[in-house]
């Protein structure tokens, strides 16, 4: 910490803890620099002092403390005036509205001191001569706080209708507070409209868009614009989470959270600001926050979670129930005091219906990772509910539920298991009813079914029962479905032992007219099955032809026996079309992905045909990706396509993320980059439905980011990566996965302006790429991250990390990275003390590394591209010496430098003529930049001549330009040349000036 001698020291500081984070600490330094600043006995010094202070207060959680500095600035005012100079007139005059919003949102402070303040503060400003705009936004601030909307209302309209001047709040903030009202009186589409130019960044200040996009956030709601909600979200929330002064901001990302079935990720928004819950030096923001987590924790409550450990306030454990009684006591509490002050209810309405909301999505997937609360993981949505018949019967009738069982099962309709167990357990209940063996036969097969692996034995009791009801041909299919679940447990050998009597037997009995092809048909599909398993346990491996033909004969046989025999049968049907599948697979297996991929298609096709779409989606899933393997994408995304739609709800969570994340792979594929971040979006929500958010949902954030990345939407993108990091690992995704996450995260962070932390995600990238044999994404990487450190201000390491690129870049033979390396490493070097030499040098050797790389050059087009090169590091050693000059005292020096800079100049000209007209963008700029230079020697005829070649190498651009225009062109001239030609005439009226001097 620099010590205090003088007062452009004390400023140096002042300027230094300006830049700290927002808090505790940076005020505490505001007070002490205060103290250093009356040592100094300078008035202005401590006027300075005292308006640093009264800004970190209120940038903080401590704006109470802004009260005692802005007396004092006042009464120092009203003794000397003259002690104050221009800036710190304005500044005085400047925070009179912070002091009117500061009280408004201190209890403690009588409504009639708010109301005498205003009026000091419209006094004041009339003596100044200011207008009434600002006076009249803070009255509407007085009014609106304590519910006065007729005065409001006409506060609002003086405000719009005063004059804007130096006390006007900037625009951004003005739009803010308007947009506000706009929400406030229900007009939420009238707000976005006033709130555009701040969200579109058309203006911006230390709080905005942050505020902005925060209070847009339910308005977007309430008009259904949930993708834009999103995006303000995402971006937003970015912008708050190091604020400590934007608790109201924060708060109302929280409340988002909450209203949009994202319960989880509010939850790690509290525990990200714990003390939120306790600051109490701005109790407004304060009641605003208590409010959310009210809405929050009673939301989890109805989600079955009221007993769930919570974030709170620090020195105890919570759980939501607790947390809400606690938040409600608080912020009713204070919303009392604020109502006590103001003699009205309004204050303690708004918090009470701010915590009763209701959600206004049920559930809106954010792209980051948030695992959804356990007793709401099983919401609507993964699966469809069962039919009304089976779902709400008040009094059930034992007829009606055992035909509906049977409906669904003979049609294989979704939720037959638990339409046969619901039958199981009301004959359980209804004394004296004795179910036939039939029935009970049907519910073990079905309690098999809904075993899974575990269902063997099941299936073999449910034999014995069909056996008992005489229907010897479904016990036989019984024990084959029996016999295939041991199959999925991987004993194949028992498997095909233990079908092999069922099936001799049952083409007995059907041979005999004993049983029926459904039965037969069963059986045969059941060994068919077995023999696929045994197909599958060789995947990834050369199966041998002899198990192939087997499997293949037994499909065969199936389809034999069924096909054409089906009728309005529609388990046959099914039976045709997975045989049809189960041939797809095995001319797969056989090296044949054409007759694969069609069989597939037929497959499918047979499924939706016989009304059972949901079947058809594993093979859709299946021909997508062998139309992608085959390079058919455009059929590759119609079976995507096909599958979700067909998936309907009775899609697994895991099998839609799945389906989601190819689509999105294939829709990026042909450019698409909006939609395919839609189908990642969804991925990630179902992957994290699907408990798969580690795995799937870590790939799912990974593609989304880079889809936004492509979009530029930076901040967006930003969260997102970080979130994909937290869960990507090397084991699971790839460590190359991990490097585009981090690649794509230090260029989101770049063109936010984080270069610190841009450098930090690029330096890390850059350590993994170390070990890849390939070291081009090594040098990339470590090249960015020296720019970002070069952006963030810190030179000795950028020219660290620059010299180690170039290192990389000369060992790939990239002459090209490596030049660039050197030149912004002469430019850093310029920047420092004395650093002038090393700066030519840096430039010096980038020259010979062309001209070393151009004669050792063997191709005509990579000669090209090393002279522009060539032509690129001329022009800016030129543009290096001629800063260097302006440094320099002696006048001498200064003309021997410019001279030099010059003859750079021109050779990058000459470097430029000899690629013609496609450089000659670059040829005019050198040539311009040497006209410059030109004046500065005093030399307007050499200067002159310069500009007039530059309008003579846009002739021909300038004739073209005028034909484009009469045949009515939409663009009649390049801009790049219209700057060029602007730029000559004025360097040529320049050299006219320097003439008649």
């Amino acid at each position: 910490m620099s010590e205090i001698t003088d007062f452009d020291s004390l400023r140096r500081a002042m300027a230094e803890n300006g830049e700290q984070p927002e808090g505790p600490a940076r005020n505490a330094r505001a007070e002490q620099l205060l103290l250093e600043a009356e040592r100094l006995d300078i008035p202005l010094a401590v006027i300075e002092a005292l308006g640093h202070q009264l800004k970190v207060y209120n940038y903080s959680s401590e704006k109470a403390k802004m009260f005692v500095p802005f007396a004092r600035l006042l009464r120092m005012w009203d003794e000397r005036p003259e002690d104050f100079d221009e800036y710190e007139t304005h500044s005085l005059h400047w925070v009179f509205k912070w002091m009117s919003a500061g009280m408004l949102d201190q209890p403690h402070v009588p409504l009639a001191s708010v109301e005498k303040w205003l009026g000091e503060m419209e006094h004041r400003y009339r003596l100044a001569g200011h207008s009434a705009r600002a006076v009249r936004s803070a009255e509407f601030s007085v009014a609106a706080h304590v519910g006065d909307v007729e005065r409001a209302e006409r506060a609002f309209t003086a405000w719009l209708a005063a004059d804007r001047d130096t006390m006007a709040d900037c625009h951004a903030c003005e739009l803010h507070g308007q947009g506000w009202w706009q929400a406030e009186r229900g007009r939420d589409a009238e707000a976005l409209a006033v709130w555009a130019p701040v969200l579109e960044g058309e203006y911006t200040c230390a709080h905005e868009p942050h505020t902005v996009l925060a209070s847009s956030l339910l308005p977007l709601l309430r008009l259904s614009r949930v993708e834009e909600a999103r995006a303000h979200h995402l971006r937003g929330f970015r912008l708050v989470r190091s604020m400590e002064s934007m608790r109201g901001a924060y708060a109302d990302h929280v409340e988002f959270c909450a209203l949009t079935g994202n319960e989880a990720r509010g939850l790690e928004l509290l525990a990200e600001r714990p003390a939120y819950f306790t600051d109490e030096g701005h109790p407004h923001s304060k009641l605003e926050f208590l409010s959310v987590v009210v809405l929050l924790m009673e939301r989890l409550s109805e989600l079955g979670l009221a007993g769930q450990r919570v974030p709170g306030p620090a020195g105890r454990e919570w759980t939501a129930v607790e947390l809400a009684g606690h938040a409600r006591a608080e912020a009713l509490a204070l919303a009392a005091r604020f109502d006590e002050r103001n003699g009205t209810s309004y204050v303690s309405g708004r918090a009470r219906a701010r915590m009763a909301q209701r959600p206004l999505v049920e559930r809106l997937p954010l792209g980051v990772r948030a695992a959804r609360p356990a007793a709401a993981a099983a919401a609507p949505g993964a699966t469809a509910p069962a039919p009304a018949a089976v779902q709400e019967a008040v009094e059930p009738d034992l007829a009606v539920l055992l035909a509906e069982a049977q409906r669904l099962s003979d049609t294989l309709q979704p939720h037959a298991v638990e339409a046969w167990a619901r039958v199981a357990r009301l004959a359980e209940e209804v004394e004296g009813v004795e179910l036939e063996a039939r029935d009970r036969a049907e519910i073990a097969d079905h309690e098999a079914i809904g075993l899974g692996p575990e269902g063997a034995e099941a299936f073999e009791h449910a034999a014995e029962l069909y056996a008992q009801a005489g229907d010897p041909g479904e016990a036989l299919a019984a024990r084959a479905r029996a016999a295939y679940v041991r199959a999925l447990a991987g004993e194949i050998d028992e498997a095909l032992a233990a079908v092999a009597e069922p099936y001799d037997r049952v083409l007995a009995l059907y041979a005999e007219g004993d049983t029926e092809v459904p039965q037969a048909a069963g059986v045969l599909m059941g060994r068919a099955r077995i023999l696929m398993r045994r197909v599958h346990e060789a995947e990834g491996e050369v199966v041998d032809e002899a198990v192939l033909a087997e499997a293949e004969a037994a499909v065969r046989e199936l389809l034999a026996l069924v096909d054409g025999r089906a009728g309005n049968d529609v388990r046959l049907a099914a039976r045709v079309a997975e045989g049809h599948a189960m041939l797809a697979e095995l001319a797969t297996h056989s090296g044949n992905p054409e007759a694969g991929a069609e069989l597939f298609a037929r497959a499918a096709a047979e499924f939706i045909e016989t009304g059972l779409p949901w079947f058809a989606v594993e093979y859709e899933a299946r021909l997508a990706g062998l139309a992608h393997q085959l390079g058919d994408m455009r059929e590759a995304e119609r079976a995507l396509r096909a599958a979700l739609e067909h998936g309907g709800p009775y899609l697994e969570a895991v099998g839609r993320a799945q389906l989601h994340l190819q689509l999105a792979e294939v829709v990026g594929g042909r450019g698409e980059a909006e939609e395919a971040a839609e189908h990642a979006l969804e991925a990630a929500h179902w992957a994290d439905e699907a408990g798969a958010g580690p795995t799937l949902g870590a790939w799912a954030r990974h593609q989304l980011g880079g889809f936004l990345v492509r979009q530029g939407r930076w901040a967006e993108a930003a969260e997102v990566l970080e979130s994909a990091l937290a869960e990507l690992t090397a084991e699971t995704h790839g460590d190359g996965a991990v490097v585009q996450t981090q690649w794509w995260l230090g260029d989101c962070l770049s063109e936010l302006g984080e270069h610190r932390d841009a450098a930090e995600r690029r330096l890390q990238a850059a350590e993994i790429a170390r070990h890849w044999p390939e070291q081009h994404d090594h040098a990339t990487l470590a090249h960015l991250a020296a720019e970002s450190l070069g952006q963030a201000g810190l030179r000795t390491e950028a020219d660290q990390a620059y010299a180690r690129a170039g290192e990389l870049w000369r060992g790939l033979g990239n002459v090209h990275g490596l030049v660039r390396s050197l030149r912004a490493r002469a430019w850093l070097a310029l920047r420092t003390e004395d650093g002038t030499d090393a700066a030519r040098d840096l430039m010096t050797s980038a020259v010979e590394e062309c001209a070393d790389a151009f004669d050792a050059a063997d191709d005509d087009e990579a000669r090209l591209r090393l002279v522009a090169e060539l032509g690129h590091t001329h022009r800016q050693f030129g543009d290096l010496l001629a800063r260097s000059a302006a440094e320099d005292a002696d006048d001498d020096s200064i003309r021997a430098t410019l001279d030099e800079a010059l003859s750079q100049m021109s050779e990058a000209v000459a470097v430029f003529v000899a690629l013609g007209e496609d450089a000659v963008h670059a040829r005019t700029g050198a040539e311009l930049a040497a006209g410059w230079l030109e004046t500065d020697l005093g030399r307007p005829v050499a200067a002159a001549a310069r500009a007039r070649a530059v309008l003579r190498a846009y002739a021909d651009a300038e004739d073209d330009a005028d034909t484009a225009a009469d045949l009515g062109g939409e663009e009649a001239e390049d801009e790049t040349a219209r700057a060029r030609r602007a730029e000559a005439e004025q360097l040529l009226h320049a050299t006219e000036e320097q003439k008649d001097r």
